[in-house]
């Protein structure tokens, strides 16, 4: 966990810095929420990794709250960004961003929505997360299946989308609900992961599937799962797109868990820095762009490994 916060640490050091000059002119300006999850330290990598194997220049700023992402913002379009990449995590940026796209300047949004007039945003898909976990654990485990549900309310619309496409699909294919249980987690964090499996081992007997949504949590519950010596659990899911959990995916010593990862890469920035590009030469785009989840199990996670990755 240490070496983990370390990472996170040195990438927030790193994303203040712009990078090299760009080939075309072209100048991407990113707004980035501080690092609180590994995931939000693979955004960054991501972007930079791209800005600078397409010689962009770009300007990544880092911010804590909205009144510090509105300061930035206004640092970004001083510096001359010709585009931005904006991910805020507040209420309240409407303004800030609105001045932006007034200025002339293409905004695309990253996974969050904001109410601004001519924004654009690229996102990944809540509800088909959920809605993919639940077909794969069901081919995994069959019928009547025993299936904890790892819930973290605090995460707002995030779970209750994952949790409404779980259950929309198994509705859709007139599945038993009466063996599915849920424990409510406090974060996305491998820690919960690890203490409420734990509980939760205790206190059943038999668990045949666990619909985690996040792969941190995923972790710590395969961990839970592996130190109490339990061979009933036949499948577990993720969330995001973690290099350490693709490895555990990966490793012939969790074959028999099933795990897998209903993908949310954090390599979508990629797509929201093409398509501001697209606008800015008079491109046209979607307003909206949606990416579809993808399952990353033991069949296809070698194609999902990056070793240069070593950051989430």
């Amino acid at each position: 966990m240490k070496k983990l916060v370390s990472l996170m640490l040195a990438v927030v050091m790193v994303l203040a810095i712009a990078a090299v000059a760009s080939a075309d002119g072209v100048k991407v300006g990113i707004a980035a929420p501080d690092v609180t999850h590994g995931w939000v330290a693979g955004v960054a990598y991501y972007a930079e990794k791209y800005c600078k194997d397409n010689n962009l220049e770009y300007n990544m700023t880092v911010s804590s709250d909205a009144a510090e992402m509105a300061a930035n913002l206004e640092d970004l379009v001083a510096w001359g960004a010709d585009v931005v990449v904006s991910w805020p995590q507040w209420s309240g940026m409407e303004t800030a961003i609105q001045e932006v796209i007034d200025a002339g300047i293409p905004v695309v949004n990253f996974d969050v929505d904001v109410d601004c007039e001519g924004i654009y945003k690229v996102t990944g898909d809540n509800y088909d997360m959920g809605y993919q976990s639940a077909k794969y654990i069901t081919d995994k485990v069959g019928d009547a299946a025993v299936i904890a549900v790892l819930d973290v309310p605090s995460s707002g619309s995030v779970c209750q989308l994952r949790k409404q496409g779980f259950y929309d699909y198994l509705t859709e294919i007139g599945y038993d609900t009466s063996n599915i249980f849920e424990s409510q987690e406090d974060a996305f964090t491998r820690d919960d992961g690890l203490k409420d499996m734990a509980d939760l081992l205790e206190k059943y007997e038999k668990i045949d599937a666990v619909f985690s949504m996040d792969d941190e949590t995923s972790i710590g519950a395969i961990q839970a799962i592996t130190e109490a010596g339990r061979t009933d659990i036949k499948a577990i899911t993720g969330g995001g797109g973690m290099q350490e959990y693709f490895r555990m995916i990966a490793d012939p010593e969790y074959a028999d868990l099933g795990a897998a990862s209903a993908l949310y890469s954090p390599s979508m920035v990629i797509d929201a820095i093409k398509t501001a590009i697209t606008l800015l030469e008079g491109g046209e785009a979607e307003p909206v762009v949606v990416i579809p989840t993808t399952i990353v199990s033991a069949e296809n996670v070698n194609e999902w490994l990056d070793p240069e990755n070593t950051v989430y």
